[in-house]
């Protein structure tokens, strides 16, 4: 009776199932109406075709384990603005709307026959989150404001943040998806600095070369010289951002025992600055300087705080106060940031003092999406459409009036400084310890970085950051998880040493 049972199971393997002429005509059925909608309608319709099965087993896992959706998340935040290059007139910025609208309603059908427990999500952190959302819908009604389509161009710094943190809070809560959420960054950090590198080398592709023609050579071609800005939305994007990888990953890699672990984190944090140098962007070069002066704080080591901080002042006097490697290009323009002469700079000044003027009788700002390149499809001839506003600071003081600037650092300095003290003086672990000193070192540095380019509210970073004020302020989660599982394994050990003097 058992060999009548298994008998089909090992008379008939995949192979034998695959050769079946119904699976065979399904599979050739599926191609054929494939190549007959590309011949029809082209090539993106006949795509879609063919990855739909694909899709619907993706949703299906997502729907199991709704975490994929956040480190889906993570991976649309470095793709999805390259992605528009090679899909001109597609909305691709909808697509991470899409992935967190379905990863909620994946959590809430998981637990459909069961309440759904909010309490991981009852923090500080969602509280400040749901503060700047209503500021945002707030500026809806601003009288400043003159059309709702840019106020929606505009939504991802304050829908995406609130989206992200409840999901990250009710979703990230064991250091192994902790860890998987940093592999993930690594990994798409790693691939972002080598199609840098081919770009570098070997120059950019046609579709590349089309969205430089559109007028971003004036900002991306330098005396003949690319800056680098990979499949990310620009340059200054990449170079920041990559810097911020490289910070989180050299913190994690001085704390690593296991040497893959460590060599992994190594090639982040290598390729990571690699990917800074050849951006050619000047602000980020404060994205390691300023996380890295935390880390030496946040490690309340008077040799470790001085050694630190003597590295970082000897980077500067290279930069600024001597002329080795002035014939290379990158180290020359990343000098230029220490030069308080510098045009660019200048310029940003005067800029600055054009804001000052108009938003001093404005402290709701213009409006969401009514100033930068962005407005311009909008607002073509207004003030703040046609007055560059270059700084992330600038950006939201411009848009949203000194209550909304003063509103976001508040947020901002609150999340680091709280993270901070955590890290300090509350986490005893010191994996997990190391694990938020590197997300908020990283983060204060991207800060840093956000008054000289708009880095923090543009993706991937912005999704990292959002992504990151979570889990900062969930530390005590992570810490207690490691807490009780070393406490059951001292309990078995204090048993297995009782059982064995019994014994004796």
């Amino acid at each position: 009776m058992r060999q009548s049972i298994l008998n089909p199971f090992e008379k008939y393997v995949g192979a034998d199932r695959i050769r079946s002429p119904f699976v065979l005509f399904t599979f050739f059925g599926i191609y054929l109406f494939s190549a007959l909608i590309i011949a029809k309608f082209g090539i993106i319709p006949g795509f879609v075709l063919i990855m739909l099965p694909f899709g619907l087993l993706y949703v299906y896992l997502l729907f199991m384990n709704p975490v994929i959706g956040l480190y889906t998340a993570v991976v649309a935040g470095f793709l999805l603005l390259g992605i528009g290059r090679y899909l001109p007139g597609v909305q691709v910025g909808l697509g991470m709307d899409a992935i967190l609208i379905l990863t909620f309603l994946a959590v809430f059908f998981k637990q459909f026959y069961t309440r759904i427990d909010w309490t991981p999500a009852k923090k500080d952190v969602m509280f400040l989150a749901l503060i700047w959302l209503l500021y945002a819908l707030f500026q809806l009604v601003n009288p400043e404001a003159q059309s709702a389509a840019a106020w929606f161009s505009g939504r991802g710094s304050a829908l995406y943040m609130f989206l992200l943190i409840p999901l990250t809070l009710l979703l990230i809560d064991s250091n192994k998806k902790l860890d998987i959420f940093f592999y993930t960054w690594g990994i798409f950090s790693v691939l972002a600095t080598l199609k840098g590198i081919m770009q570098y080398k070997f120059g950019v592709d046609p579709w590349e070369q089309a969205w430089l023609d559109e007028g971003n050579a004036s900002t991306h071609v330098l005396f003949g010289k690319l800056r680098v800005f990979s499949f990310l939305s620009d340059a200054g994007q990449f170079g920041a951002n990559q810097g911020y990888s490289a910070v989180m990953a050299t913190i994690l890699l001085l704390n690593q025992k296991e040497w893959h672990k460590k060599l992994f984190f190594t090639v982040v944090a290598l390729l990571g600055s690699y990917g800074l140098i050849i951006s050619g962007t000047r602000g980020a070069l404060s994205v390691p300087f300023a996380g890295f002066a935390l880390y030496f704080i946040l490690k309340k080591n008077i040799w470790v705080m001085s050694s630190g901080f003597l590295l970082l002042v000897a980077f500067i006097v290279f930069f600024k106060f001597t002329t080795i490697g002035q014939d290379n290009p990158e180290i020359r323009r990343m000098r230029s940031a220490f030069d308080p002469n510098n045009p660019s700079l200048q310029v940003r000044l005067e800029n600055q003092k054009k804001f000052k003027a108009y938003l001093a009788t404005r402290p709701f700002g213009g409006g969401i999406g009514h100033a930068g390149g962005k407005a311009r499809k909008y607002l073509p001839n207004a003030f703040l459409t046609n007055t560059p506003p270059d700084s992330w600071y600038v950006l939201i003081w411009a848009e949203q009036g000194i209550v909304g600037l003063t509103l976001h650092l508040f947020i901002l300095f609150y999340i680091v400084i709280k993270a901070s003290w955590h890290v300090m003086f509350r986490i005893r672990d010191p994996q997990v310890k190391m694990k938020i000193a590197a997300l908020t070192c990283g983060m204060f540095g991207i800060m840093a970085a956000s008054y000289g380019n708009m880095v923090l509210g543009q993706m991937p970073t912005s999704i990292l950051i959002y992504t990151s004020m979570a889990l900062m302020l969930n530390s005590a989660i992570y810490d207690k998880e490691i807490s009780i599982s070393e406490g059951k394994i001292h309990h078995n050990m204090r048993n297995l040493i009782s059982s064995k003097k019994s014994d004796e």
